[in-house]
């Protein structure tokens, strides 16, 4: 595969065209940065007939591929520009970028686009709620009538069915413990 960004876009016209997360909004922000920054490459006749929405996207979007490859090399390369600025997940997922993260060799060419970790992706209700049982559950070990609950430390050996393997022994020591004592 050459290294002009004209034969890149040739590979990725037909999936640029196909992707859903290119809607009317970002294909317009293209045509707009495009139109602005670069109006040799896109003038404001030919912006304002990308953007008309009469027509759908789809096809807008097809006929400004065709467009930018008949301009040449440089409104390719400022159209790949415009879409790893506006569109970055999209820019990644490209084929040609995609094919060219990963070389024979094992090295990467082209740095992996960096992932948003998210630590909980759950509301502050869910970890309210998980406290609160955790409180409870403490509340109730210690502070529980042994004649009216039974044995508290009964409990943590319940509790101890869904922890991890250091956790689980050590609450069951626990328990094992606090029934040994008259």
């Amino acid at each position: 595969m050459g290294d002009s960004f004209h034969e890149q876009l040739q590979v990725d016209s037909r999936f640029l065209r196909s992707d859903k997360r290119l809607d009317t909004e970002l294909v317009d922000k293209l045509i707009l940065q495009l139109n602005r920054i670069y109006p040799q490459i896109l003038n404001d006749k030919e912006a304002h007939r990308f953007r008309n929405l009469d027509v759908p996207t789809g096809i807008r979007l097809a006929e400004l591929l065709t467009h930018l490859q008949e301009k040449g090399e440089e409104a390719c390369h400022e159209f790949y520009r415009a879409l790893h600025l506006h569109v970055e997940e999209v820019y990644f997922s490209l084929p040609t970028r995609v094919s060219r993260r990963w070389e024979p060799n094992g090295f990467s060419r082209m740095p992996l686009a960096k992932e948003r970790f998210v630590l909980n992706d759950r509301s502050p209700w869910f970890f309210l709620g998980c406290f609160s049982i955790a409180v409870g559950l403490t509340l109730l070990y210690y502070c529980a009538d042994r004649q009216v609950l039974g044995d508290p430390s009964k409990v943590l050996g319940v509790t101890a069915l869904g922890l991890g393997r250091t956790a689980e022994e050590l609450l069951i020591s626990y328990t094992e413990d606090g029934c040994r004592t008259p």
